[in-house]
């Protein structure tokens, strides 16, 4: 038995609703509903049977290298059979293409099954003859049906399976149009249950909307188990994939990439690319230590102020929280004594990264402190620590960590929170401890 439902439902988030609505109540989208049928399927479900914790034998399970250590290092150390990774970015930015690089070491595992739904044969191929890829284990499949994919998987048995896109997939089981949000959810969940019963790793691409996110229900990143994002402006040769949700390891770890004509090219040492181009004893630019995952690095924060020539000054923050550029302002102004009301102040990021640790807080205010003094900070110097609102400077984790990584690049001298400088070893790097924002500033141009 199955009865036909007809529902109204939002294209940006999934909220359905029994009436069309100009504005949906969950995401605030205009006109992103669209009428659907839902068909519910009445029948009887099996029952799992309950299992006792302590009988259950925990396996790690092994993991696959991809060929890609930066790949690798998102993943967890690898590729577990029977996991479900999507992979979203903007369009261009390299999705396809690390994907196709990662199948030359996944054919190690046997034959790969390569589902395009966006590009024809001739098209991947031009593309993996640019890439140097050519292996007979990997299978190229060009279609959309969602049925068709999973018959074609059962007849050849892949070790490993891409899906490129999620959005053009669509199952002949409901009517709604290829990347619908109930195309996207059923089609998504299928093959996460494909890939889990034959332990098949399971690659999926997935779109991004204008805002960045994955286009399709939040609930598609509930179903797979790994979540990459692609950072990077097409302009920049330099790519960051983000882990965001891994259940085989840890999030927030970055691989960082640079994009040639022959690919997507690992970086091994990004802290020494992100600063190869800083200028030098130029005001408003000042090291810090980022901790992105289990790797530390090295970035340069430039700042620009300047007189507003408007009558509400400008504030713009690149690569790091607006709000919390404003907060740190607004502590300059109060414990410093720096009259910042009437000036546009500009924050950036170099190298495209983004970063959301408050252990940058004092390389943002020493950089706003410099190009407002117009005063230089000497080039081998760097810091790092939390700033509170009432200007103190707060202690921060894994401090050793970020210490060791400027030793390797050869700064002298490092301006850390009182807290952490008590239980740091030097390096070889002067470590000067600060309690509040008005030493640090002291001790850099005073």
């Amino acid at each position: 038995m199955s009865r036909t439902k007809i529902l109204y439902q939002c294209q940006n988030c999934g909220h359905a609703s029994l009436k069309w609505l100009g504005k949906c109540p969950d995401c605030g989208e205009w006109n992103s509903f669209v009428e659907e049928e839902r068909v519910a399927k009445l029948k009887k479900q099996k029952t799992a049977e309950p299992v006792v914790l302590s009988d259950i034998s925990a396996s790690t399970g092994a993991r696959y290298s991809t060929g890609i250590k930066e790949l690798d290092r998102t993943l967890g150390g690898g590729v577990v059979k029977g996991s479900v990774v999507l992979i979203g970015g903007d369009p261009g930015i390299g999705k396809s293409t690390i994907i196709l690089q990662s199948l030359k070491g996944l054919t190690d595992l046997g034959k790969v099954l390569y589902v395009s739904g966006e590009e024809s044969p001739e098209q991947v191929k031009l593309r993996a003859e640019r890439l140097q890829i050519a292996s007979n284990s990997i299978i190229l499949l060009p279609e959309t049906s969602l049925e068709g994919i999973i018959s074609v998987a059962q007849d050849i048995n892949p070790q490993v399976i891409v899906i490129d896109s999620i959005q053009t997939i669509f199952s002949l089981e409901l009517p709604s149009a290829p990347g619908s949000v109930s195309q996207i959810r059923e089609c998504a969940t299928k093959l996460m249950f494909f890939a889990k019963k034959y332990s098949v790793p399971l690659f999926i691409i997935g779109h991004v909307t204008k805002e960045g996110a994955i286009a399709g229900p939040k609930v598609l990143e509930h179903i797979v188990d790994t979540v990459l994002y692609f950072e990077g402006d097409k302009g920049n040769p330099f790519r960051i994939l983000r882990t965001v949700k891994n259940r085989f390891g840890s999030t927030n770890e970055i691989g960082v990439f640079e994009m040639q004509e022959s690919g997507l090219k690992e970086v091994d040492n990004p802290s020494q690319l992100f600063l190869s181009e800083r200028p030098l004893n130029v005001p408003g630019s000042v090291v810090t230590v980022s901790l992105e995952g289990t790797r530390p690095l090295l970035v340069e924060i430039q700042a620009l102020v300047t007189t507003s020539n408007f009558g509400v000054p400008r504030r713009t923050a690149l690569g790091v929280d607006y709000n919390r550029v404003n907060l740190l302002i607004a502590v300059l102004d109060k414990r410093l004594g720096m009259h910042l009301g009437a000036m546009d102040i500009f924050i950036n990021i170099v190298g495209g990264l983004k970063i959301d640790e408050p252990a940058i807080d004092t390389g943002i205010i020493a950089a706003i402190a410099s190009s407002y003094k117009n005063n230089v900070i000497g080039p081998g110097t760097f810091t790092f620590g939390e700033v509170g609102l009432s200007g103190e400077v707060r202690a921060i984790s894994q401090a050793e960590t970020r210490i060791k990584e400027a030793a390797k690049l050869g700064f002298a001298k490092g301006i850390v929170p009182a807290n952490n400088a008590q239980r740091l070893e030097g390096h070889g790097i002067e470590i000067i401890g600060v309690k509040n924002v008005e030493e640090t500033i002291e001790i850099l141009f005073y």
